[in-house]
């Protein structure tokens, strides 16, 4: 994994006010064209809206590109605890909720593969920490996601060292392949 990469939140719209799909779509391309070789999206940046730029970014790049996205976070069902609300492209407020349970991981990748257009996620992690779901469940389905070639890679963003720990021991051999603490030019406490 490279160290940086194309960080996609942004490009989602919603909390960022509004977006060029077409200048996103331009510099993600002259960014990959230039070795930049990683891009880091989710389903909650826009509401879908950050994975379907990425997918019309990438077309006919694919094979120079780690494509990167997350599951846990869901703003179309009320299952799981609230984690923040918000507004979409079109004034709704939305409440966003952490749900990891291994039927929402299941949808989500599904859901990304479509959006992404892409036949494999280079890696999915979980968004953030759901303390209503044992983290053996979320990690063994993705487990069987990648055993089905949905995904190369398992990580998570925004996790504890103990439950890290406990993610990787649930993995057992397969590698806990990512750790993405909340690290940016603006949030820097972790120094």
């Amino acid at each position: 994994m490279p160290v940086v990469c194309f960080g996609a939140w942004a490009i989602g719209g919603s909390n960022w006010g509004a977006t060029d799909d077409d200048a996103a779509v331009r510099a993600i391309q002259v960014a990959i064209d230039c070795g930049m070789n990683a891009i880091d999206t989710a389903p909650v940046y826009g509401f879908g809206h950050s994975e379907r730029v990425v997918a019309r970014a990438i077309q006919g790049r694919r094979d120079r590109v780690i494509v990167m996205t997350k599951v846990g976070l869901r703003w179309d069902e009320s299952h799981g605890d609230a984690f923040f609300e918000t507004v979409d492209a079109h004034g709704k407020t939305l409440t966003v909720r952490r749900n990891a349970t291994p039927a929402s991981v299941r949808l989500e990748v599904e859901r990304s593969l479509e959006r992404l257009g892409v036949e494999t996620l280079d890696l999915v992690q979980v968004h953030w920490p759901d303390l209503k779901t044992p983290i053996s469940d979320t990690m063994w389905a993705l487990v069987e996601l990648r055993a089905q070639g949905k995904l190369r890679e398992i990580g998570v963003s925004n996790f504890t060292v103990a439950i890290m720990k406990e993610a990787q021991r649930v993995l057992d051999e397969v590698p806990l392949a990512s750790d993405q603490p909340k690290y940016n030019l603006v949030s820097r406490e972790i120094e």
